[in-house]
C-alpha cells in the first residue's frame, strides 16, 4: 500500500541519517579518545573497517559489497598504517587485501566449513524436492484440529524442521497455511508462528545451517586469541545462555496453546474470527524470488516424512557420534557408564573433539541419504534430484561469500589491532558485567537496520568478543562467553523485528501475510521477549547466577504473561 511503502521509505531515511551521523560520531570518539588516552600502540582507525560495513549496510541494505568495501578499506588503512606514505599506500593496500582473503580460505577448517554449507543446502534442496520436509509437515497436520491444537501443531512443524530456516518458514508456512485458514487464524498469527521459531531453533540446533556458520566464525576468532577452544565448543559453552532464543521458543509454544494474544496481534485474530477475514482487506502480498524458494516437491513424487527423517536423523546421529568417539567419550563411557547422559561429560567432549570435520562429514552423509531417499521412497526422478541440488549449490552462494568477507574482515581487524584498541578504551570505563547486555542491544540494533543476522554476527563476533576477552583480563571467562550468545542472540532479535529481513519477507511470503502487517503484530512479542531475556537471563547471568535461573526464569514469566492475560480476557476464541 502507498502509505506503508511511505512509512518504510521514511523509516529507511531516519536509519541512513542515523548511521551516517553515528559513523562520524563513533570516529571522532574514537579518535579524541586515543590522543587523551593512548594506552596501546592500536591506531584508532582500527575500529573504521567494521564501523564502515555497518554504516554501509544501513545506507544500502546490501551485506555483501558492505563487506566488501570494508575488507578494501582494511587492506588500505592497514598499508598507510605500516608504510605513512601515500604513494605506496594504494598497491600495498591491494596487496594486504588479497592476503586477508588468501589467509581467510588457507585453513583446512575455513575450506571444511564451506563445504559443510554447500553439502548441506543441496541436502535441503533435495529433501525439498522429494517431498521429505512437505510430508513431515503433513504428518504433523493430522493433529491439527482446533484452533489451539492447529496453532501448537504449525510450533512443532517448525521445531521439527530445525536445520534450516529458510526451508522451514517455506515449508511450515505454505503447508499450514490451509489449515490455519479453515481454523479462521489470522495470516499474521501464522506469520508469527513460523518467523519466531525458524530461526531461533535452527540458531540453537547441534547441526543445522547456522551452526557450521556460527562455528566458522568463532573458531576464527578463537585462534586469534589463542584460546583453547574450537570454534564448535565455544558454540556449545554459549548453548545455555541463548536467553532470547530459549525464551521465545518458550513463548511461541505457550501462546500458541493457550490462543492467546494482546497488542496489534489481538486485533488481527479478532478480525480473523469475527469477520472471517484471515487477511486485511486492504494488505497485498509481495512476492519473493530466492533460489530455496523454487525449491518445491517434484511434481508426482510420492510424499513422506521419512524422505527428510532418515536423512536428517542419520546425520544428526554421525555427528555426535562422531564427536563423542573424537572428543574422548569411549573412555569417560568406560569408567562411568552414565556420562553419555551427562551434560558436563558433553561438554568435555565437544571441547576436545575437532568438530568441524564431522560437520563436513555428517553433511556429505546427509546429502548422499537424502539424494538416495528421494530417489528411493519418494520416486524423485533423478533429472529433478540434479536440479534440485544445483539449486542448493546456488542458493549456498550466499552464506559462503558473507562467510569469506567476514573471515577477511577479522583478518583486516587483526591486521589493524581493532580489539586491542577497543579493549584498551573501554578497561576501566565500562563494568565487565555490562558488555554483553550492551553488545546483545547493538547486535539487534545492527540485525533490525541491515535485515541481516548472519552479516551481523560477522561483523560483531571479531570486534565485540576480543574486548570481551580482554574484560575477563585476557582468559576464556564468563564475560567472553555471554557475549557469544549475546551477538548470536541479539542478531536474532533485531531480525525478528526488521520490515527488511529476509526471514522476516520470507515467512510473510510463506503465510501468504503483507510483510508489514507482520512485522506490526510480531513487533510487539519479540520486544517482550527480547525485555525478558535482558532483565531475567543476561543481567543475573552478568553477575555470576546460574543460567538455569535465567531460563526458569524466562520460562516463568512467559507462563505468567499469559495467565494474567486469560485472566482480563474478555473476548471469546
Amino acid at each position: 500500500m502507498p502509505g506503508d511503502d511511505f512509512q518504510l521509505n521514511a523509516s529507511r531515511l531516519r536509519a541512513r541519517i542515523i548511521a551516517c551521523v553515528g559513523f562520524l560520531g563513533v570516529t571522532a570518539t574514537a579518535y579524541a579518545a586515543s590522543v587523551a588516552r593512548p594506552l596501546t600502540d592500536a591506531p584508532w582507525y582500527g575500529i573504521v573497517p567494521p564501523l564502515l560495513a555497518v554504516t554501509m549496510a544501513l545506507l544500502t541494505s546490501r551485506m555483501l559489497s558492505s563487506l566488501l568495501v570494508a575488507v578494501l578499506v582494511g587492506g588500505w588503512l592497514s598499508a598507510w598504517h605500516t608504510s605513512q606514505c601515500m604513494t605506496t599506500t594504494t598497491g600495498l593496500g591491494l596487496l594486504n587485501t588479497r592476503d586477508f582473503f588468501r589467509n581467510a580460505l588457507s585453513s583446512s577448517d575455513s575450506q571444511l566449513i564451506l563445504l559443510y554449507v554447500v553439502l548441506i543446502m543441496a541436502a535441503i534442496a533435495v529433501v525439498l524436492v522429494g517431498g521429505g520436509l512437505q510430508g513431515v509437515a503433513n504428518a504433523l497436520g493430522r493433529f491439527a484440529h482446533g484452533r489451539r491444537s492447529t496453532q501448537f501443531v504449525t510450533f512443532l512443524a517448525g521445531l521439527v524442521i530445525f536445520i534450516d530456516d529458510y526451508a522451514n518458514t517455506m515449508i511450515v508456512g505454505s503447508t499450514m497455511r490451509p489449515m490455519t485458514d479453515r481454523q479462521r487464524i489470522s495470516r499474521e498469527k501464522l506469520a508469527f508462528l513460523v518467523d519466531a521459531t525458524a530461526a531461533p531453533i535452527a540458531g540453537i540446533a547441534l547441526i543445522s545451517t547456522w551452526v557450521g556458520y556460527e562455528v566458522g566464525l568463532l573458531g576464527e576468532i578463537a585462534e586469534t586469541l589463542i584460546v583453547d577452544r574450537t570454534g564448535y565448543a565455544m558454540f556449545f559453552d554459549a548453548l545455555g545462555y541463548r536467553f532470547y532464543c530459549i525464551t521465545m521458543i518458550a513463548f511461541v509454544a505457550i501462546c500458541a496453546a493457550t490462543g492467546i494474544d494482546y497488542g496489534p496481534m489481538s486485533d488481527a485474530e479478532r478480525r480473523a474470527q469475527t469477520k472471517g477475514l484471515v487477511a486485511a482487506e486492504k494488505d497485498r502480498v509481495s512476492a519473493i524470488s530466492l533460489a530455496m524458494t523454487r525449491a518445491q516437491p517434484h511434481d508426482g513424487v510420492r510424499i513422506h516424512a521419512a524422505t527428510a527423517l532418515i536423512p536428517m536423523l542419520v546425520m544428526l546421529g554421525a555427528f555426535l557420534g562422531g564427536v563423542w568417539d573424537c572428543g574422548g567419550g569411549t573412555r569417560l563411557a568406560a569408567t562411568d557408564a552414565t556420562a553419555p547422559f551427562r551434560m558436563s561429560a558433553w561438554r568435555e567432549v565437544f571441547g576436545q573433539a575437532n568438530s568441524i570435520p564431522l560437520l563436513a562429514w555428517a553433511s556429505g552423509i546427509g546429502f548422499a541419504l537424502a539424494a538416495a531417499c528421494s530417489f528411493a521412497l519418494g520416486r524423485t526422478p533423478v533429472s529433478a534430484i540434479a536440479k534440485a541440488t544445483w539449486l542448493g549449490l546456488k542458493a549456498a552462494m550466499m552464506p559462503v561469500s558473507v562467510l569469506i568477507l567476514a573471515w577477511s574482515l577479522k583478518e583486516a581487524c587483526t591486521e589493524l589491532q581493532t580489539g586491542d584498541f577497543l579493549a584498551a578504551q573501554l578497561q576501566g570505563t565500562i563494568a565487565p558485567w555490562l558488555f554483553p547486555l550492551l553488545v546483545f542491544l547493538v547486535a539487534g540494533a545492527t540485525s533490525f537496520s541491515t535485515g541481516t543476522s548472519w552479516g551481523t554476527m560477522a561483523i560483531l563476533i571479531p570486534t565485540a568478543i576480543p574486548v570481551a576477552f580482554a574484560l575477563d583480563g585476557g582468559l576464556y571467562g564468563p564475560v567472553t562467553v555471554l557475549t557469544v550468545a549475546a551477538i548470536l542472540d541479539g542478531a536474532i532479535f533485531g531480525d525478528h523485528c526488521s520490515p527488511i529481513s529476509d526471514t522476516t519477507i520470507m515467512s510473510s511470503a510463506a503465510s501468504a501475510c503483507h510483510h508489514v502487517a507482520h512485522v506490526r503484530t510480531q513487533l510487539p512479542y519479540s520486544l517482550t521477549v527480547a525485555g525478558i531475556g535482558l532483565t531475567l537471563g543476561y543481567l543475573p547471568a552478568a553477575l555470576g547466577y546460574s543460567k538455569w535461573l535465567g531460563i526458569s526464569g524466562g520460562i516463568a514469566a512467559c507462563l505468567l504473561l499469559f495467565a494474567t492475560l486469560s485472566r482480563r480476557r474478555t473476548s471469546p476464541q
